[in-house]
């Protein structure tokens, strides 16, 4: 099977999860980060050279203050578990506004030279798609993605990194993103697999 070497993951519909399990929306966030582990898991077994996962954009920081340090949090928690796992991992976004966590900073200097690492993890963190362009292509250490799979049924990139996704394939997925299992992935590639990739030419 022709696999990706790099896979961008849109993880939407927490907070429509949230709401249907009768939790407060801001409560699906905290619970996406095991499905954030359980793909970069499966990823790596599978030998995906490189995950690009959306955290939260300038306009997400727009909702109500309680959802905003939630995912706050949840990028927190997740850069952290991505180091455990013993992946490279670069933050980029907007570092100069009150809504990116001051913790992630060390993140975002350069990875330098590779150390034995399975595979490199790019968190986007108040990011935003304008804020990159205008600011010299903050986001140019990043490589072209494949395939962007995003959850949670919507059929739009969102501001997702859109120099990156020129070329991309784009699989929806209808499942909410904290539902995610193994089996959603292989889905994603197998139908990445069946695509004519001719990047224009």
């Amino acid at each position: 099977m022709r696999l990706p070497h790099h896979i961008g993951v849109i993880p939407d519909g927490n907070r429509r999860w949230a709401k249907d399990k009768g939790l407060d929306k801001q409560d699906g966030y905290r619970y996406g980060l095991t499905a954030g582990l359980d793909l970069l898991r499966a990823a790596a077994k599978l030998g995906i050279e490189q995950l690009t996962f959306y955290g939260f954009t300038v306009d997400n920081c727009k909702r109500p203050k309680e959802q905003v340090k939630a995912f706050s949090r949840a990028c927190v928690a997740a850069a952290e578990m991505i180091v455990k796992e013993g992946a490279e991992l670069r933050v980029v976004g907007n570092t100069r506004s009150n809504c990116f966590p001051s913790e992630l900073l060390p993140y975002t200097k350069e990875c330098g030279e590779r150390k034995n690492s399975r595979m490199r993890v790019n968190l986007l963190v108040n990011y935003g798609w304008e804020w990159d362009i205008k600011n010299g292509f903050m986001s140019r250490e990043i490589p072209r993605i494949d395939l962007v799979i995003r959850w949670g049924g919507m059929c739009r990139l969102s501001g997702f990194l859109p120099v990156q996704t020129v070329y991309s394939d784009i699989c929806v997925l209808d499942t909410l993103w904290p539902d995610f299992d193994a089996s959603q992935l292989d889905k994603a590639l197998d139908w990445y697999g069946r695509q004519d990739v001719t990047l224009g030419g």
